[in-house]
């Protein structure tokens, strides 16, 4: 992709999701996603009903009456995308690829993130980290992680979701609220790692899918191919049982997924290309709320 047409297209994207970041989710990202530390602001007299354990020692030793510690909480927080760029990704027959729905829900969230005044990261992962951005604030920051999304190329075309995620523990330390961005095309259960990472941080998962991979259309023989693996193979879609075992294999991965989801105590929605993912998302930061 030409640097002019990058260029075009983060505007673009940036002005849709600002938009959307301001006039819709900046209530709901502001109520949800609350700072979870607490930080000292200031002391003052013990009234009744106070908890004892907040009583500072020293303030109220120092003046010979009882005073309280009182804490607010910290707004300001720090968010990570981790974002899927396999090759399964560059999919779509509505309206859009799963790659550029993607793109514009992360970025809808960093500006969210932005007007929040929280700091922003991002690990493109496929089976491998690709490149991991370390969390900034900023418009600026926000559009390099916008022009990284549209023109970014793996170096692996497969998908492990368990790694990432794996990788991200490893490397946020402290507190984090975290949206995992896939199709969650992944052969290998991430469950353990889901649920280890969710005792520290606040884990969310947003799976972005086309709607031929939920009901298979009637368009006579095609060639479809594994982005992924490259393999490709010819399916009659004329016939009912093809269309039955396809829908069937929908039906059980996302069986699994729901039960990797609850199993790990992690939010998530699911957003077809052709879905309003306005609703979805505000879905998700209401079930925070």
């Amino acid at each position: 992709m030409e640097t002019s047409e990058i260029l075009k297209k983060v505007r673009k994207i940036e002005i849709k999701a600002k938009r959307l970041s301001q006039n819709i989710f900046a209530g709901q990202y502001h109520s949800a996603f609350k700072g979870r530390g607490m930080a000292f602001a200031e002391v003052r007299e013990y009234q009744f009903g106070d908890d004892v354990r907040d009583i500072d020692w020293n303030v109220t030793a120092r003046f010979r009456k009882p005073f309280v510690k009182v804490f607010e909480e910290e707004r300001e927080m720090t968010v990570m995308l981790l974002v899927d760029v396999s090759g399964s990704l560059n999919f779509g027959t509505r309206h859009q690829m799963k790659s550029e729905m993607a793109t514009e829900m992360a970025a809808t969230i960093a500006f969210s993130a932005m007007q929040n005044n929280d700091k922003i990261g991002v690990v493109f992962f496929s089976d491998r980290i690709e490149k991991f951005i370390p969390p900034k604030k900023g418009r600026k920051h926000i559009l390099y992680i916008i022009r990284e999304m549209l023109d970014f190329h793996p170096e692996s075309f497969r998908t492990d979701i368990g790694a990432a995620v794996a990788f991200f523990t490893r490397m946020m330390k402290r507190h984090t609220t975290a949206f995992v961005i896939s199709d969650f095309y992944d052969s290998k259960p991430f469950l353990h790692e889901m649920q280890i990472a969710n005792r520290t941080h606040e884990m969310m998962a947003i799976q972005v899918y086309d709607r031929w991979v939920e009901s298979l259309p009637d368009v006579g023989l095609i060639k479809v191919n594994d982005a992924e693996t490259g393999h490709e193979i010819y399916l009659d879609t004329g016939s009912r049982r093809v269309r039955q075992a396809h829908a069937d294999y929908w039906r059980q991965r996302q069986q699994q997924l729901t039960h990797t989801f609850s199993h790990s105590k992690v939010d998530w929605v699911s957003v077809a290309t052709d879905d309003d993912y306005v609703k979805a998302m505000m879905l998700l930061f209401a079930s925070k709320g």
